[in-house]
């Protein structure tokens, strides 16, 4: 006797039928389970007593459909596809068969046959490649596990290829242990996108540090590294994207201003803090979760807010960091964060060196502005083509390091604040005293090169590719 299948649907009707027949379900009951009218029911109880169980099975099952496409032309569509040395597309193939060999179907219906078997045209979309080229995959495994052992599996065929392999992993013990430091592109409040930089302890899984800016850029992720110094003390580590600005040089501009893994490697390096980098979002996983945490809570709060600038969202940024790792970070109190710096050294150390040279008129340029070299009251004049390393503190203001010794600048305005010969003399303010850095500052320039030549990098490269 021919075994009857059934689907879900099929076989709801037939065991309620049944029952109904067997005087084991009122119709009324059968009529809203099965969302059919009396008459409907009524049909089917007929239907079930002429012809058993079968008759809930749909009439078409195993057959051939009335306009199914001919398996002899499904081959020669596929013989044709296959003699072309460039591939057409799909809908330029489809014109060829109609005009050529007076075969008509659809573009749809020829895309389909290519891809049943496993032929992918030049326009197939990548989200499709993957699929076809999975299916191949798994049709070449089966039949070589039914080859080897028709009966049970291998394990070795279902170990991850290496390069796939991210393992998840504890959290550090200690804070201060791992930061993971990252910046998300997004539409987080008005029209424009901007980058929140952020940067997590890996431990306490507390936002040690955020900040909005225009661009992924190191006043970003120096601004991040300032409030955790400020806050918490000196890391141990940061982890970051090897694809971001920490890692990145361009090969049109490569000088030591344009390289932010420098300018930043080496003022961790004077705090002492190791900089890793990994280009597998998975290896630094808790920041990228809580991007996309942050993401789907933070504009909320911002609209609510009523934030429409930078220097807004920053001034919010720092209270909402607050309540959020109350909520959801303190998973660890123990730190091993080390003592921060002073915040005259922090101001020294979170700065952005330039190389430059002395010019004709004794000043140096430097972000379209013209420095002259000052010591205590005094203007320095250096003679033209001196060397000279220009130090851009996190403040803001401007020193240069000449031959090993620190200055400070005075910046040459544009026009004068008043002529001598039409206008009264102003009441001189008492300016305030420029501080003055003492010759052990960290942006010492022997130090600095031995830090390039330590990451295999010089300053004589830097100085050449710039001047070509």
């Amino acid at each position: 006797m021919k075994r009857i299948i059934l689907t879900m649907n099929e076989d709801k009707k037939y065991n309620v039928i049944k029952a109904v027949t067997e005087k084991r379900k009122d119709k009324k009951r059968a009529c809203v389970e099965l969302d059919l009218s009396m008459r409907q029911v009524n049909r089917l109880i007929q239907k079930y007593q002429e012809g058993g169980k079968a008759v809930f099975s749909h009439g078409n099952r195993g057959k051939k459909q009335m306009h199914a496409v001919p398996e002899d032309v499904k081959k020669q569509i596929i013989g044709l596809y296959q003699q072309f040395n460039i591939k057409p597309n799909v809908k330029h193939f489809t014109e060829i068969l109609k005009e050529d060999y007076a075969i008509c179907y659809t573009d749809t219906t020829i895309r389909n046959i290519l891809y049943l078997a496993n032929i992918i045209s030049p326009k197939t979309q990548r989200k499709t490649r993957k699929k076809i080229n999975a299916r191949i995959k798994a049709q070449s495994m089966k039949a070589k596990t039914k080859l080897d052992n028709p009966l049970l599996p291998r394990a070795e065929d279902q170990l991850a290829s290496p390069e796939k392999i991210h393992p998840s992993r504890s959290r550090k013990k200690y804070q201060g242990e791992l930061i993971q430091m990252d910046a998300s592109s997004y539409i987080w409040f008005g029209s424009d996108v901007t980058h929140l930089h952020l940067a997590i302890d890996d431990a306490s899984g507390d936002i040690v540090g955020g900040y909005f800016d225009t661009q992924e850029t190191l006043n970003g992720y120096y601004h991040v590294l300032h409030q955790i110094l400020r806050n918490r003390g000196i890391p141990l580590a940061f982890l970051t994207d090897k694809r971001t600005v920490f890692d990145y040089q361009s090969k049109a501009k490569k000088v030591v201003e344009e390289d932010t893994f420098t300018q930043f490697g080496f003022a961790c390096h004077q705090l002492g803090i190791d900089i890793r980098t990994s280009s597998i979002p998975q290896a630094k996983g808790r920041v990228e979760r809580l991007n996309g945490t942050v993401q789907s809570r933070l504009p909320v709060d911002l609209e609510l807010a009523g934030i429409q600038s930078i220097e807004e969202a920053n001034h919010f940024l720092t209270k909402w960091i607050q309540s959020f790792n109350r909520k959801f970070g303190n998973k660890t109190k123990e730190s091993i964060y080390e003592k921060a710096p002073t915040k005259s050294e922090m101001n020294l150390l979170l700065a952005r060196v330039a190389n430059r040279k002395i010019d004709s008129g004794h000043h140096i340029r430097y972000q379209n502005n013209y420095y002259l070299p000052t010591e205590g009251s005094e203007d320095q004049y250096f003679t033209r083509g001196s060397k000279a390393l220009v130090i851009e503190a996190f403040n803001g203001e401007i020193y240069v390091n000449i031959a090993e010794k620190i200055y400070t600048t005075r910046r040459l305005k544009e026009h004068d604040d008043y002529s001598t010969e039409f206008d009264p003399i102003p009441e001189q303010k008492k300016e305030r005293r420029q501080y003055i850095p003492p010759q052990s500052h960290p942006w010492k320039l022997e130090s600095f090169k031995r830090y390039l030549r330590s990451i295999g990098k010089t300053l004589e490269e830097y100085e050449a590719e710039r001047a070509a």
